[in-house]
């Protein structure tokens, strides 16, 4: 195991108390009461078997079935367990946020509660990490769910998504992954970017891999997931392909369409004015006039609108001071200031 897997971030402000926690693991939970049990002493019984420091991570998103109630009692018994209950049942994404700003660990490892995910592929997860990478997703090869509802959607939804975010992996779904904590820290979801961890990643300079991990049918409950969410994955597929590209140029997408925009309205009306003025011709009642006019506005509309997301992204950056590149290592130099 890499050593410097679980060195200090420059310029981190946890507590020592935090640096002594070296893996997180984070695990959203919604209505999975029968499965915890299962799930938490699998969990730390691979962890106990490895040398390093570990958390769990439980989210409850707003569970009805008394998995809130059995996580708090566990957590008070339990000082490697730690249960973030929300409110309500915001979703999976906000789940793993949360998780995410809680954890405390140089490495976090996300997976899911159902016992589909094996906790036993963690320290593979990890050491593949270590090898220089900043986030190993699982690849569930021989997943056990119905062929026809989750099976051949997700083949056609990996296929497509690697298509469009340029970043080519086998299974976006498995929720079994591990991160650098710097690399989380850059990461912001929303919506239902879960799903698109991998490729938001990418956005951010970070080294991928993929590793095959195991997975079992579900035990205990039913699926939260159906066919009912794919136009929910198109829209955050739009918003990841335009992220990618355009994220600190808008600019440039907007612009561009508006330029085509103008020049075509501005020709179309050129060539009305030619056959006014040449060969004395009515164009009042022509439709290329009308044609014209929203070709010119609307390119107009899109240049203005590219100006307002340059400006919105200036803002976003500045007031947060955040930069627009991510460094990786600095070497040589000196390292240390002047007081």
């Amino acid at each position: 195991m890499d050593a410097s897997l679980f060195a200090s971030v420059p310029g981190d402000s946890t507590q020592p108390n935090d640096r002594a926690i070296e893996i997180s693991v984070v695990v959203p939970i919604y209505n999975e009461v029968e499965s915890l049990p299962h799930l938490i002493e699998a969990i730390a019984s691979v962890m106990q078997a490895n040398p390093h420091t570990y958390e769990i991570i439980c989210v409850d998103d707003g569970s009805q079935d008394g998995s809130a109630q059995w996580l708090k009692q566990t957590a008070r018994e339990r000082q490697d367990l730690k249960v973030i209950i929300l409110r309500r049942n915001y979703g999976q994404t906000p789940a793993m946020a949360a998780g995410f700003n809680y954890a405390r660990g140089r490495v976090i490892v996300t997976m899911d509660g159902d016992l589909q995910n094996d906790p036993a592929d963690i320290p593979l997860l990890v050491n593949k990490l270590a090898e220089d990478y900043d986030l190993v997703s699982g690849w569930r090869k021989h997943r056990q769910d119905d062929r026809l509802t989750r099976l051949l959607p997700s083949k056609i939804a990996n296929w497509i998504i690697g298509r469009v975010t340029g970043v080519r992996l086998h299974d976006y779904g498995c929720s079994l992954k591990a991160y650098r904590c710097e690399l989380v820290a850059d990461m912001k979801l929303y919506g239902e970017l879960h799903r698109f961890l991998p490729a938001l990643a990418f956005i951010e300079g970070a080294r991928i891999a993929e590793l095959p991990v195991r997975h079992h049918a579900r035990k205990f409950g039913y699926s939260k997931y159906g066919l009912g969410r794919t136009l929910r994955v198109v829209m955050d597929l739009l918003t990841i392909a335009f992220m990618k590209k355009f994220l600190t140029r808008p600019m440039h997408v907007f612009g561009v369409f508006g330029i085509i925009s103008i020049a075509l309205g501005t020709a179309i009306g050129l060539h009305l004015t030619f056959i006014k003025l040449v060969f004395n011709q009515s164009i009042g009642d022509r439709p290329l006039l009308l044609l014209a006019l929203l070709l010119l506005l609307a390119g107009v509309q899109l240049f203005c609108f590219g100006l307002l997301a340059e400006l919105l992204m200036r803002t976003y950056h500045e007031s947060q001071n955040r930069p627009i590149y991510r460094v990786r290592e600095v070497i040589g130099g000196c390292a240390s200031e002047s007081e």
